[in-house]
C-alpha cells in the first residue's frame, strides 16, 4: 500500500511555495499526494495543475486582528471547514499531514488531530503567524526556519530544521 501525505497551506503564495518545493520529492518516492486548500485561493491556482496531486477544497474564514464585520461570520466558516476536512481526512487516511500555514490550514490541522493523524507544521517566520498560533496545539511537531523561533514554541514540539528548498 502506498504511503499517503496530505499537504495544506494557503492564503498567499508564500504558504504554498514550500509545499511546491516538497511535492516533487514525494512524487519521486511514489507517495499518494493530496492537498487541502480553499475553493478560490491562490493555492488552488498553484496546486491543481501539478500532476499527481489530488486537490480538495474546504470552507475557511480569514483570521483578522482588526475589527471587521466578517469576524462575526468567519468562525462559522472555520467550523464548517473543520467538518469538511474531517470527512476528507477520514476518507483518504493520510499517514501524515504537512501544514505550511495560512488561514486555510487551521481547519485541516484541527481535523487531522481529530482523526489521529500526525500533523507537522512548518513555520517560516521568526515568530509564528496567527494561523499557526491557533494550529500549534493540534500539531505533533513544529519545524522552524530560524533557530530562534523555537523559543516561541512549546519545547516538546519545536524543531529547528532550516529553510525548505528544492534539491
Amino acid at each position: 500500500m502506498k504511503k499517503k501525505i496530505l499537504f495544506t497551506g494557503g492564503g498567499s503564495a508564500g504558504h504554498v511555495t514550500v509545499n511546491l518545493a516538497l511535492i516533487p520529492r514525494f512524487l519521486k518516492d511514489d507517495w499518494d499526494i493530496h492537498y487541502i486548500g480553499s475553493e478560490n485561493g491562490i493555492e488552488r491556482q498553484l496546486i491543481e495543475p501539478v500532476k499527481g496531486v489530488t486537490y480538495h477544497h474546504v470552507a475557511t474564514g480569514k483570521l483578522r486582528r482588526y475589527f471587521d464585520w466578517n469576524n462575526f461570520k468567519d468562525p462559522f466558516k472555520v467550523i464548517k471547514g473543520v467538518g469538511e476536512a474531517f470527512s476528507i481526512i477520514k476518507r483518504e487516511k493520510p499517514s501524515v499531514i504537512f501544514s505550511k500555514g495560512g488561514f486555510v490550514s487551521v481547519p485541516v490541522v484541527i481535523a487531522g488531530k481529530m482523526n489521529g493523524v500526525p500533523v507537522i507544521i512548518h513555520e517560516s517566520d521568526l515568530t509564528p503567524g496567527l494561523a499557526n498560533k491557533v494550529a500549534i496545539p493540534f500539531a505533533s511537531k513544529v519545524c522552524t526556519t530560524f533557530p530562534e523561533t523555537v523559543n516561541h514554541l512549546p519545547e516538546n514540539k519545536a524543531e529547528y530544521i532550516g529553510a525548505v528548498v528544492r534539491d
